[in-house]
């Protein structure tokens, strides 16, 4: 045998070990459908009679009501009540492209994940609406908000919004927000034509901006984002990004010839709501994979590099692996980078199995399945597969997360306590023992140490915390799961 054939054999067998508590093959369909409801819950501004959620009521609208702008809707990013635009647009980002690269194995979810996509798309057109003088990033104080545990309706005094200007630059949130916007357009072009055309335009104003007056945002927004959603990757990494999905978007081979004149070399193992390196180099290739586009050929060393950082048993891994299996990254909300890098292995898996190619970390070779593999690894560990046999998708299997850093869930809803629960007195329910009184189903929270270990606890936010922009990629990586099994 080989030396490269008998490595990638010995890598499929390791990624299947370690001490699990449960064996059965996951319910992926309904893992799917219980992570779109998530959004629902997050969903700000007024909410449709056709909710899922019956604890959740509108909220938010007077936002924006101190610049005579409307800033109802979009999401609220986590557990708190503040709309932060760098994860917002990259939560819409990620969504959109798993609706773009998996939407046709969603099934009856497909109209599900397109209103998830729309109700952060809305919200980023009208946030957009004052360019080129103005992008409107932010709804509320982190600060203020942080020191109150109130649920979402109950909040009636506007909160402040925050604003990226020419002279007060924000190239990371704008660029994201014409990634996010490109991204949608095309999720709707065979659908709502004249929607998805606003969506390219604002895409192009919003890049236009972002590469214009170019600028650090956490430089000009300071403790209103820092240190929440600090940018520490830089804006160069968005203006790829966005350029990339405009590039996909318009067809325009402008922007792919700008994507290239960024000179952007720097690797990275990890790919976030800060750090779009790896997704920008991913969907770059494909053009280079699939569209046979030799100007795009420069991108695929750097996606197989990222390829090779998180593989278990690349001689180039950088990553960290629990006793499970799990991809370990850091300590706080780790699972997002568990749900991106699952997500970008299989979408290159997708590509080298159209392609027909592969590649190599050092001596060990990689296919189509051998990633496919390793993000089922992560997928399934989860939804429960791990030494814990724990969910960490709330409302998924009996064994889940019932004490999550969340103000709606953790707070007894309107319909059970009508009257108005006041800033200061909202804390005896995060410091209750008790499981939360409304089931946040979907959601998936920070999860576990390095060493598989979960504290179910409220207080522990680094663990307990969910995130829209951890379960946006799980979107995508659930379609396909649930299609694999369902063939």
């Amino acid at each position: 045998m080989r030396l490269e054939k008998f490595i990638s054999l010995f890598i499929l067998i390791a990624i299947g070990v370690g001490s699990t508590t449960a064996t059965t093959t996951p319910n992926y369909e309904d893992a799917l459908s219980k992570s779109l409801v998530f959004f629902e819950a997050q969903r700000s501004g007024k909410l449709p009679h056709t909710s899922n959620l019956s604890w959740r009521a509108s909220s938010g609208l007077n936002h924006g009501s101190q610049e005579n702008v409307d800033l109802t809707g979009g999401y609220y990013d986590a557990g708190d009540n503040v709309k932060f635009g760098l994860p917002m647009a990259f939560t819409t980002t990620m969504l959109a492209w798993s609706v773009i690269e998996f939407g046709k194995k969603m099934g009856h979810d497909l109209h599900n994940a397109r209103d998830a996509v729309k109700w952060g798309s809305d919200y980023l057109l009208k946030a957009s609406c004052h360019l080129p003088n103005a992008l409107y990033v932010q709804v509320g104080n982190p600060n203020d908000d942080h020191k109150c545990w109130m649920r979402a309706e109950d909040v009636k005094t506007p909160p402040p919004v925050y604003k990226v200007t020419p002279s007060n630059p924000g190239s990371e949130v704008a660029g994201e927000t014409a990634a996010a916007l490109a991204a949608a357009s095309i999720v709707f072009r065979g659908i709502d034509a004249q929607y998805s055309k606003k969506l390219e335009n604002a895409a192009v104003k919003a890049f236009t901006f972002a590469d214009k007056y170019r600028g650090n945002y956490s430089e000009s927004l300071s403790s209103a984002v820092c240190p929440f959603y600090c940018s520490y990757s830089g804006f160069q990494d968005e203006l790829l990004w966005a350029a990339a999905w405009l590039h996909k978007a318009t067809k325009n081979p402008s922007y792919l010839n700008y994507a290239k004149s960024l000179g952007c070399n720097a690797d990275s193992d990890s790919f976030s709501w800060d750090n779009k390196y790896p997704g920008a180099r991913v969907l770059l290739t494909k053009e280079h994979l699939l569209e046979k586009n030799q100007g795009a050929s420069e991108f695929r060393d750097h996606a197989e590099r990222f390829m090779c950082s998180v593989l278990p048993g690349s001689p180039s891994m950088s990553v960290k692996y629990t006793p499970g299996g799990l991809l370990y990254k850091m300590t706080g909300s780790n699972l997002q980078y568990v749900t991106t890098s699952s997500f970008l292995m299989l979408v290159y898996s997708k590509y080298l199995l159209v392609s027909k190619q592969s590649f190599k970390c050092g001596d060990m070779s990689v296919d189509h399945h051998l990633l496919r593999q390793v993000a089922k690894k992560q997928v399934d560990y989860i939804l429960g597969v791990n030494p814990k046999g724990m969910s960490y998708m709330v409302g998924y299997s009996s064994n889940f997360p019932r004490r999550i850093h969340h103000r709606d869930s953790s707070i007894p809803c309107t319909n059970i306590l009508s009257g108005a629960v006041s800033c200061d007195a909202g804390f005896q329910y995060l410091h209750s023992s008790g499981p939360n009184p409304n089931v946040l189903t979907g959601a998936v929270v920070g999860g576990p140490d390095e060493n598989d270990n979960f504290a179910d606890d409220r207080e522990n936010y680094a663990q307990s915390e969910p995130a829209t922009y951890i379960n946006a990629p799980l979107v995508g990586t659930l379609a396909y799961m649930a299609a694999s099994v369902r063939n």
